[in-house]
C-alpha cells in the first residue's frame, strides 16, 4: 500500500503537469472503486484546478466549486499521460487538461476511491477525525506520551491508527521503532515521556528522508509504464525477517499485529519485562452464574 511519503511524492510528482491548468472533460470507466465514483466528479469540467493538496494518503485537487479527492488504495497509481496514450486494463478514472496532458488513475484492487466535496465539505467524514500530520508543528513533544496514557496497546498498533497520527504505515512504523530500539509489542502505557518524544522525531526524520529520497523518482509519473509512488529505499528491518540486523548482525524475527508483519531485532528491540509481565497474567475467569434448580412438585 502506498504510503504518506509514497502520496507526497506523487502530489510533487503531478503538480507542476496540471497545477493551474482547467478541465476539459471527466472520464470514469469504472465507478466501483472502494466508493462508488459520484456523478458529481464531472462538475469539475470547465474548471481550473488551483492546486493539488495532501492529508494523510489522501490527494486533494482544489477547485473554486470544490473538492476532488483521490486515494490509492492497496495498488493504485496517478500517472501524467498525453492525451492519445490508450488506456489499459485497471485504467478507471481520468481528467483531460487544456494542455494535452491526463491525470489516469489505474488501480487493480479497487480499493482506491474518487471523491467529490462540494464547497470543500467533509460529508463522508473521512478528514475531520484525523489526527496531526507527523511532519507539521502540531505533531510535537508531548503528543504521543498524551495519546497513550494508560492503554494496554501494542506501540506499532498504535503508531499506525489515524486517530493519534496520520501517515505512519506499516513499512515506516517498522523502521521507526527499530531506530528507536522500541519492540513492536511494547504496551504504550509502559512506554516514557522522553522515549515517546525520541520516537516522535525519529518518525519526523523516516518520512523526511523516505521523500526526499523518492524525489529522484519524479519523472515516473509522466511514464505510462511506470509506477509512481513506489522507490527503492534502504530498510533497516521491513521486508528482511530471517536476514541479519545491520546493527548487532542477529536474526531478525517476525510476527503478526493486527494482521500485519511487524519485524525487529531480538537483541537490538528487546522486550520490556513491563509488558512481558502483562502477557502473562492470567487473565480473570468470568463467573457463569449457575442455574438454579427447579423445585419440585409436591407428589400427591
Amino acid at each position: 500500500m502506498p504510503e504518506l511519503p509514497e502520496v507526497e511524492v506523487c502530489r510533487l510528482g503531478i503538480t507542476p503537469h496540471i497545477a493551474g491548468k482547467q478541465v476539459e472533460d471527466v472520464v470514469v470507466r469504472n465507478a466501483k472503486l472502494r466508493w462508488p465514483i459520484p456523478e458529481e466528479v464531472h462538475s469539475v469540467v470547465g474548471k481550473t484546478l488551483e492546486k493539488i493538496e495532501r492529508r494523510s494518503k489522501y490527494l486533494l485537487l482544489r477547485f473554486s466549486n470544490g473538492t476532488l479527492l483521490l486515494h490509492l488504495g492497496m495498488s493504485g497509481s496517478v500517472r501524467i499521460l498525453e492525451q492519445d496514450t490508450p488506456a489499459i486494463k485497471h485504467d478507471h478514472f481520468e481528467m483531460l487538461f487544456d494542455n494535452e496532458k491526463i491525470l489516469r488513475l489505474n488501480d487493480p484492487r479497487r480499493f482506491g476511491a474518487v471523491l467529490w466535496f462540494p464547497e470543500h465539505l467533509d460529508q463522508q467524514g473521512l478528514l475531520t477525525k484525523l489526527g496531526p500530520e507527523p511532519l507539521t508543528d502540531d505533531f510535537s513533544y508531548g503528543h504521543l506520551f498524551a495519546k497513550a496514557g494508560n492503554r494496554k496497546v501494542p506501540i506499532k498498533t498504535f503508531l499506525m491508527d489515524n486517530h493519534v497520527v496520520v501517515g505512519v504505515g506499516n513499512i515506516y512504523a517498522n523502521e521507526a521503532l527499530f531506530i528507536a530500539s522500541i519492540h513492536p509489542a511494547t504496551l504504550v502505557n509502559s512506554v516514557s515521556e522522553e522515549k515517546f518524544n525520541e520516537l516522535t522525531d525519529i518518525i519526523k526524520q523516516v518520512l523526511a528522508a523516505a521523500i526526499e529520497q523518492g524525489g529522484t523518482t519524479l519523472k515516473d509519473f509522466t511514464q505510462a509504464d511506470g509506477k509512481p509512488g513506489y522507490f527503492a529505499q534502504k530498510l533497516f528491518v521491513y521486508g528482511r525477517a530471517g536476514e541479519k540486523c545491520d546493527g548487532c548482525q542477529s536474526v531478525l524475527e517476525e510476527i503478526r499485529q493486527s494482521n500485519r508483519s511487524s519485524v525487529f531485532c531480538p537483541q537490538c528491540q528487546v522486550l520490556p519485562e513491563q509488558t512481558v509481565k502483562q502477557a502473562a497474567k492470567p487473565k480473570a475467569k468470568r463467573k457463569v452464574p449457575s442455574k438454579k434448580k427447579a423445585a419440585k412438585k409436591p407428589t400427591n
